[in-house]
């Protein structure tokens, strides 16, 4: 397999100069921290400033708000997201003037090849939560990790941790490839499912690169054995399968009505027994996956106990935020069908009189693509509340609104800004409701403003 991250190589070295674009991202900012902390100059920009900057300009990083040609002069090489396109005036400036400009996953790609194990953790949904969880093992087990994840985890107070052992664990996205820049020892296939078809064309498509990334693994693979398009995608290769099913060789077995309790067998042999801090079938599916890392990792599994016991959620998955009028108010980051089916499952356990669900679609190819599925689950909860849809990187092009969702849900609601999303959930909210804040975008400052 060839990897695109031959001559960056050259370039992540002590003393060189490096340009971030897009630095404060949740996987750019630390890209950048653990650049310097090479001993690399690394100098970054970005559209708005936040606290990502401001902690970047408090660690002596300088940070230019706004994207210029002159926020490039001096660099050596240019990262950036795969957000970031070729008619950005810094992309733009670079390559005029023969600077090379790389991906986000190819640096990564290039550090962790000085580890001698990097567990990649792949999949349509889980990723963050499962590789916090796998953190939380690690962290248990002593092994001074070095962590990448695309999130908050209160444990680090971060989403990112610079260790010193000999051990790199990695939430690896698929969108444009980008794992594909990796060198796992150990790759990890949590589900796949249609996706970023902004990108793919088609589930094949996406299949066709989780397999690409399966193969890259020099260490071993597992992958989730009740998962149907994992199992056809992997076919013919060699993998260790987990899951509750019967067929699969790391097993969860006993698990308890509400999914927070359940026992790991390996082998046959039983290795651990888990007792979760979260809710829902997918977290137990989740934490079933951070201990089959940690088994073929050789981690005691009453470490796995332990460390999935101190694991109370990452940032942005069913958040805890606060109390408003009698109502819990959570904040989640779903924004797939699938991820919306199992946040509103998770919740319907929780035995909470009303649902009210804030919902902010992400991307209008992801809404248009998926919209008879959004449909299907946006009718499950009490109350719908629709934003406007988050752009991120795309613009309007297929000319679809939050309004058509609405079209096909009789007695929601549709706010155009967030502060009328707030206002609403204020005039709704009552005692013994949950409201939640859904969404990839900014929807979670509805639910703060909420309860400011």
């Amino acid at each position: 397999m060839n990897h695109s991250g031959v001559a960056i190589r050259d370039y992540i070295r002590p003393g060189r100069r490096v340009h971030l674009i897009g630095i404060g991202g949740v996987s750019m900012r630390p890209l950048g921290l653990v650049l310097q902390g090479m001993g690399l100059t690394v100098t970054g920009s970005d559209m708005n400033s936040s606290v990502s900057t401001d902690e970047l300009m408090e660690k002596g990083i300088h940070v230019s708000i706004g994207h210029r040609a002159e926020n490039v002069f001096g660099a050596e090489c240019v990262i950036r997201t795969a957000a970031v396109h070729n008619d950005n005036p810094e992309i733009a400036w670079a390559r005029a003037n023969g600077i090379p400009v790389f991906e986000r996953a190819q640096a990564w790609g290039v550090i962790m090849q000085a580890y001698k194990n990097a567990v990649c953790i792949s999949g349509t949904h889980g990723k963050t939560t499962t590789t916090s969880m796998v953190t939380h093992i690690f962290m248990e087990a002593n092994m001074d990790p070095t962590v990448m994840i695309g999130g908050y985890l209160p444990l680090l107070h971060a989403g990112h941790r610079v260790g010193n052992g000999d051990t790199i664990l990695l939430e690896s996205c698929e969108y444009c490839d980008s794992f594909l820049n990796f060198f796992p020892t150990l790759a990890v296939v949590l589900n796949i499912e249609a996706d970023h078809l902004d990108y793919f064309k088609d589930l094949q498509d996406v299949e066709k690169s989780f397999r690409k990334f399966a193969q890259l693994s020099t260490g071993g693979i597992l992958a989730n054995g009740d998962d149907e398009n994992t199992m056809q995608t992997l076919q013919g290769l060699e993998y260790i399968p987990f899951g509750f099913g019967e067929q699969n060789r790391i097993r969860g077995v006993n698990l308890s009505t509400d999914f927070r309790t359940f026992q790991v067998v390996c082998d046959g042999q039983l290795y651990c027994s888990i007792h979760l801090g979260v809710y829902g079938r997918h977290n137990a599916k989740n934490a079933l996956a951070a201990a089959a890392v940690a088994w073929k990792m050789g981690i005691p599994g009453e470490t796995v106990t332990r460390g999935l016991e101190s694991f109370h959620g990452a940032g942005r998955r069913m958040e805890f935020k606060g109390t408003y009028h009698g109502a819990d108010v959570f904040d989640d980051y779903a924004h797939h069908p699938g991820e919306l089916a199992a946040t509103i499952d998770a919740v319907k356990a929780m035995g909470y009189k009303r649902m009210i669900f804030a919902f902010q679609p992400h991307t209008y190819s992801r809404t248009s693509a998926l919209f008879d599925d959004f449909v299907e689950q946006l009718k499950r909860p009490d109350v719908v509340i629709l934003a406007e849809i988050y752009a991120a990187r795309e613009r309007n092009t297929i000319g679809i609104s939050s309004k058509d969702l609405l079209a096909r849900l009789p007695g929601g609601y549709y706010c155009a800004t967030l502060p009328e999303v707030t206002q609403r959930l204020k005039d709704l909210a009552q005692p013994g409701d949950v409201i939640l804040t859904v969404g990839a975008g900014d929807i979670f400052r509805a639910g703060e403003n909420l309860l400011k």
